[in-house]
């Protein structure tokens, strides 16, 4: 199975986000109540499957050098690697912009939220005094130029 990793330049809560979220409401990730077509902050790249299937979402937040990061798989798709492929290109996208750390906040209402921190402290993300989860972006993650 391959991915293809796709920017949205004019992001835009859809149905297919509406799918990847599964029972996760946007209000649990400060989305609000979102309506179809309803335009979208912050940066978003959407990955799709063999098909054009979208089967992932990343989201980045980038304020003051550092950058909140947004991992969402669709349910059909977890625990197939879409989310580690999202969170690596997430962090390229943060290197790229020569971003110090990404960050995540899981909500304590996450009914999967001690899975999540798990995730994500095995991926090397630390937990900081404040409860955010901060791993230090990689210098060489940014992606090369031809």
């Amino acid at each position: 199975m391959t991915w293809t990793w796709t920017a949205e330049h004019e992001p835009r809560w859809d149905a297919a986000k509406a799918t990847a979220f599964g029972e996760l409401p946007p209000t649990l990730f400060g989305l609000g109540r979102p309506t179809d077509g309803q335009p979208l902050g912050d940066a978003w790249w959407r990955v799709e499957d063999d098909a054009g299937t979208p089967v992932g979402y990343g989201r980045l937040d980038d304020t003051w050098g550092d950058a909140e990061i947004l991992v969402v798989t669709a349910p059909a798709a977890r625990g197939t690697g879409v989310g580690a492929f999202v969170l690596e290109h997430l962090e390229r996208e943060a290197a790229s912009r020569q971003l110090n750390y990404v960050y995540n906040v899981v909500p304590t209402r996450h009914p999967d939220g001690d899975a999540v921190r798990a995730w994500l402290t095995a991926r090397g993300f630390s937990t900081s005094e404040v409860g955010e989860l901060r791993k230090r972006v990689a210098t060489g993650a940014a992606p090369t130029s031809p």
